[in-house]
């Protein structure tokens, strides 16, 4: 139990910060906060018992598997930024340039999505043309995108409604859909696209078309002596801009705890609520002791975020409790490589809701990064869920492996059975973007600048990604310090 009662002159004390959640988002505020301001005194609550959140990595047997996500994108440069302070730039590992296109499951089958085709827009139009996941009047409708005036209402809309309203209904189902689900696993029809993707609404309206848009940024990088992104044979997601650790992104986790003095992350240590007294903040743990602080971060999801700030402000815990969440299975197989029929040539492939089938996505792991299974073995990691599929996430073991196992064996011509297997179940992780996801940012800001020293970090204001976790803890710690904070625009868009 900690309990803080004597406060010395505030003229000769250190500042003291608590940050509760000792996730990536956490523990980037911590480190912020040491380079900000090194004689600060830090305390981290974490409820769990380990820290890093979702992130962490298993290694068995020569496998190494990560528990959520297991890159990160470069463009980007916060995550890139951190590895190096911490040391770790040499121990940074690129995808393997041999297989970076990605494939799109279509009537059970994979099919290349078409080369240089990026989210939601083409940057070469003749693999568009030629693709077979399109019929004649799916690529002439696509094709058309290039007439079609730019829309000039500045409101947000859903990502599927721009997305039909673009490329037309079967580029969105067969091409757009499923690579927006395999990354926020959301409901198309409710997702943000000004808090997403937004780059595309400001291509369309800056160029009248998103396929002008491409081509036009195309030319300009070759005017400049520059590689025109997407010549390659490379989709999707640009996958030559993700990176992970040699040691699995667990070893970002470790070095951040490692650069704490010791017993600064207290694990097993809940925070019930946060309340001000005599210009302070008192932080109440769940055993009933407290901590006095001079500013906090709540580095945990908003659903947990809300009932902590209930009392200090109910207006901010009511929006924070109105970010609706999904949650998601990851299922991890290593296999025989020669039991795998499939070439496996590209980093995985996306399933499109049309399918009916109980897949999000399946990452070729070892493909992307071969060191993360042994030279004759194949590491293969399925994800399903979402809001596509929320039954699975509290579905049996045994039925949802075998019903995950099965569909995997079909789509890659699998037979036997996998040599090992993993399950991780994240419930309520991945934050739902919905439409009006940026007018409730300014609300929930507005809130919080009623309160010196209060931040809060995480996944669920401005990007789910690694790099946007870090970049809203290191936001974070300047704001508890009470120092400037240098805007951040509210999008996600990461490809």
């Amino acid at each position: 139990m900690v309990n803080e009662d004597y406060i010395p002159n505030p003229s000769t004390r250190p500042l003291r910060v608590a940050i509760v959640g000792a996730g990536i988002s956490g523990l980037a505020a911590a480190w912020q906060i040491r380079q900000l301001r090194s004689d600060t005194e830090l305390a981290i609550f974490e409820s769990r018992t380990e820290a890093g959140g979702v992130l962490g990595t298993v290694r068995e047997e020569g496998f190494q598997v990560e528990r959520s996500a297991d890159n990160f994108i470069t463009t980007l440069p916060w995550g890139i930024q951190l590895c190096r302070e911490l040391g770790l730039a040499d121990q940074l590992v690129t995808t393997n340039p041999d297989h970076r296109r990605v494939f799109v499951v279509w009537r059970g089958r994979l099919h290349p999505l078409p080369d240089g085709f990026l989210m939601m827009a083409p940057t070469r139009l003749w693999p568009l043309a030629t693709t077979r996941l399109l019929s004649p009047l799916g690529k002439l409708r696509a094709g058309m995108e290039y007439f079609i005036p730019p829309r000039r209402n500045d409101s947000d809309e859903s990502l599927a409604q721009f997305a039909r309203r673009r490329l037309g209904r079967e580029a969105y189902e067969r091409l757009v859909e499923p690579l927006v689900s395999a990354v926020y696993g959301a409901d198309m029809e409710r997702l943000s696209l000004l808090a997403t993707l937004s780059r595309f609404r400001d291509m369309e309206q800056r160029y009248g078309s998103l396929i002008r848009a491409m081509r036009e940024q195309m030319a300009q990088r070759r005017r400049a002596g520059g590689p025109a992104r997407g010549h390659a044979k490379e989709s999707g997601a640009r996958y030559s801009m993700f990176v992970t650790l040699q040691q699995g992104l667990q070893s970002l986790i470790d070095r951040l705890v490692q650069s704490l003095p010791v017993d600064v992350v207290r694990c097993g240590s809940g925070v019930s609520a946060v309340h001000r007294e005599n210009d302070r903040w008192v932080v109440k743990l769940n055993d009933g002791g407290q901590f006095l602080c001079d500013g906090v971060v709540l580095a945990v999801p908003a659903y947990a975020a809300a009932p902590i700030l209930r009392d200090l402000d109910a207006p901010l815990a009511d929006e924070l409790a109105a970010i609706t969440y999904t949650g998601s299975v990851i299922l991890a197989l290593a296999y025989r490589r020669e039991d795998v029929r499939h070439s496996l040539n590209g980093s995985g492939c996306v399933v499109p809701s049309v399918e009916r089938n109980p897949l999000l996505a399946v990452s070729f792991s070892s493909q992307k990064y071969p060191h993360l299974a042994p030279v004759d073995c194949v590491l293969l990691r399925v994800f399903a869920g979402g809001a596509r599929r929320p039954d699975l996430v509290s579905m049996e073991d045994d039925q949802l492996i075998r019903l995950l196992t099965g569909e995997v064996a079909k789509l890659l011509k699998i037979r036997g059975q996998p040599l090992r297997h993993w399950l991780f179940r994240w419930t309520r992780a991945m934050p739902q973007y919905e439409v009006g996801h940026g007018d409730r940012l300014r609300r929930i800001t507005a809130r919080l600048d009623a309160w010196p020293g209060l931040a809060l970090a995480g996944n669920a204001y401005r990007g789910v990604g690694i790099p946007h976790c870090i970049r809203s803890g290191q936001e974070a710690a300047a704001r508890a310090l009470g120092l400037p904070v240098q805007d951040q625009q509210t999008t996600s868009s990461a490809f």
